[in-house]
């Protein structure tokens, strides 16, 4: 049997969630655990292109209420705070002492919050786009960041019954989200953070998205961790992330100099609050299917976590999935 296999595996929780991943690649390879934006969005397989699979060991997360996890949507126990204790249980789940971590937007946040508050058990930080979950980056994106998609703006204003645009932001959080919403929430999101020529979604794709409740249940869980500040914070963010290099846990980070939502300065922020963090600008925008952005995030992957002939610390009895 091929040692490149990919596993599907699911663990319950003790208050009736379900967080189901999955594990790619080489079944000896460098642990790599990768976190999903949003929050709410699901894990995404276009990300397993940024991993040499002969080599990485790549389990891909579906936060609570995201994808394969269940029950889908759900906000009841789903914080911060069990995203970490969740992670905690499938790394132990699948024998891995130490993993590397690599997140992206809200994942970015997530990996430091994980990698602060159990730093023993990460070998190393991978962000892109980092999200620092804050008021302002909501307000750059419902607000600011209008006159990049007007049309999909006025949708969306007038999905949410508001009147004003200072008012957008706690409206779209705070909005029972009923499918109509969710689909205008999505539309300008789509609209923000696409290149033009990126930003037609094919009638299939919205069918198959409609029909399978995620859109609803993605924009339900994203405006819950929004009203809640994502349970975080700029402030604690930074302290968690000085925890994790003062546990010598090394972070490296890239950033897009055209970020719609994101702007540059977070990166900026956390490289002055953390000056150990490595931090790299490109020219490209927020999301990793640009490529440039895309080459810079499998750089530093790379960079981060080189190969090794033997990983004892990862893999003691070099076992199998089970």
């Amino acid at each position: 049997m091929s040692t490149h296999d990919t596993a599907h595996h699911r663990t319950i929780t003790r208050d009736g969630h379900t967080a189901a991943y999955t594990v790619h690649g080489e079944r000896h390879g460098v642990p790599v655990v990768v976190l999903h934006g949003g929050p709410g969005s699901g894990s995404n397989p276009a990300a397993l292109r940024l991993f040499d699979l002969v080599r990485f060991r790549v389990v891909m997360v579906d936060q609570r209420g995201t994808g394969a996890s269940t029950p889908r949507g759900s906000l009841r126990h789903n914080d911060t705070q069990h995203l970490i204790r969740d992670l905690e249980a499938i790394r132990v789940q699948l024998g891995i002492v130490r993993w590397g971590v690599v997140g992206g937007s809200w994942g970015a946040a997530l990996a430091l919050a994980y990698a602060g508050t159990h730093p023993a058990s990460v070998s190393g930080v991978v962000l892109r786009g980092l999200f620092l979950t804050t008021q302002r980056e909501v307000r750059r994106l419902f607000v600011t960041s209008r006159s990049r998609a007007p049309s999909a703006w006025r949708e969306l204003m007038h999905a949410t019954h508001c009147e004003r645009a200072s008012s957008l932001p706690s409206a779209c959080i705070r909005t029972t989200q009923t499918r109509t919403h969710a689909d205008a929430w999505r539309t300008y999101e789509n609209a923000i953070l696409m290149r033009p020529s990126s930003r037609t979604i094919s009638a299939r794709r919205k069918k198959a998205l409609n029909r399978a409740g995620t859109t609803t249940a993605k924009y339900r869980i994203q405006a819950h961790y929004l009203m809640h500040g994502c349970w975080l914070g700029e402030r604690r963010l930074m302290t968690l992330a000085k925890r994790a290099v003062a546990s010598g846990v090394a972070i490296h980070a890239v950033h897009g100099s055209r970020d719609p939502v994101c702007p540059p300065d977070n990166l900026h922020r956390l490289m002055r609050a953390v000056p150990a963090v490595q931090g790299r600008f490109v020219d490209a925008g927020h999301l990793a299917s640009d490529v440039r952005l895309a080459q810079a995030l499998a750089a530093a992957i790379e960079a981060l976590f080189p190969a090794r002939e033997s990983d004892d610390a990862n893999c003691p009895d070099r076992r199998t999935d089970r």
